[in-house]
């Protein structure tokens, strides 16, 4: 019965070659462990929701993410956008395997050491862990309503998000490759005009990026833990040229938020009346339509997660 199984999705990890070894070691070990599931191999990014959706519908328990940051985003999508039988969301648990894993290493879970991670699960330790909203007016008209486990990115920070993924496959070490996103967005406009409220007060100004985190935001928000109900917004105003190089050490040496054009706040709900047309994306994930305006909330310890 799907309520005694877990409900694994399995990603494949894009521009892998080595992927279906990965998951049949994955698979053998989940037997020899004795556990109970069910799993489907997404199609693609965008059929993962859709799995999801299905398998919180029929009724699983328990849903496993074999994949990373945007595979994980896309469950929590369809988990979020579909009844339960049961009345309460399933437990959500991930096995990283993909780009980022920003909110599996949060919980000391890593790529390379799937292992300890089933071990982990095995147990069934859950904490309840908020869940972030995004509301999206698009230019075209349109409305919608996202979900997010680890935070939004606006301009700068979207655009090296989507880039690694790209120079990932070109250098394979994670570091060259975040450092040479980075460092491509040099020749690029860096600069977007935004207009935001939040907590009563109303900010009008011109920055390079700014992330929103319930987590740690791929370094941008390191302070933000995902079950106290509050986002941690961080805004990096433009640095000159050697700056960006001192900001980026910061970025890597867990120091970002030291760096003088870095401004933060921390609050429940931040609305975003005008963008400037900068890139965004949430949980890794790119968006690709253009949004108008983004009204982002927290639901405080919406959906219990699978911990070590």
């Amino acid at each position: 019965m799907p309520a005694n199984s877990w409900g694994i999705i399995y990603c494949p990890k894009e521009g892998s070659a080595h992927t279906q070894k990965r998951w049949k070691k994955i698979r053998q070990y989940l037997e020899e462990k004795g556990v109970n599931f069910d799993y489907v191999q997404s199609e693609g990014a965008g059929s993962v929701e859709r799995l999801a959706a299905m398998m919180t519908r029929t009724g699983y328990a328990t849903i496993i993410i074999v994949g990373g940051d945007s595979a994980l985003n896309h469950a929590i999508c369809g988990i979020m956008s579909t009844a339960s039988p049961s009345g309460k969301h399933p437990v959500l648990g991930v096995i990283p395997n993909g780009f980022g894993n920003d909110f599996a290493k949060f919980w000391g879970m890593h790529t390379d050491d799937y292992k300890n991670t089933i071990d982990a699960l095995i147990f069934q330790h859950t904490r309840k862990v908020d869940v972030g909203t995004i509301q999206i007016a698009d230019a075209d008209g349109q409305n919608k309503l996202l979900y997010f486990l680890d935070c939004v990115n606006l301009g700068v920070a979207s655009s090296i998000t989507n880039l690694k993924r790209k120079t990932s496959n070109w250098f394979g070490f994670k570091t060259i490759s975040y450092f040479f996103s980075a460092l491509l967005l040099l020749f690029q406009r860096m600069n977007f005009k935004y207009v935001f409220d939040m907590s009563g007060e109303h900010i009008e100004q011109s920055a390079m990026s700014i992330c929103i985190g319930s987590a740690h935001g791929y370094g941008q928000t390191p302070s933000a833990v995902p079950y106290n109900g509050l986002l941690d917004i961080t805004l990096v105003s433009k640095p000159a040229i050697f700056q960006i190089f001192h900001g980026l050490w910061l970025l890597f040496t867990g120091r970002f938020l030291s760096h003088r054009g870095v401004k933060v706040w921390r609050t429940r709900h931040v609305e975003f009346t005008k963008l400037g047309h900068a890139p965004l994306s949430f949980d890794g994930r790119t968006y690709h339509g253009h949004a108008q305006s983004i009204n982002i909330g927290i639901m405080p310890e919406e959906i219990e997660f699978l911990i070590p």
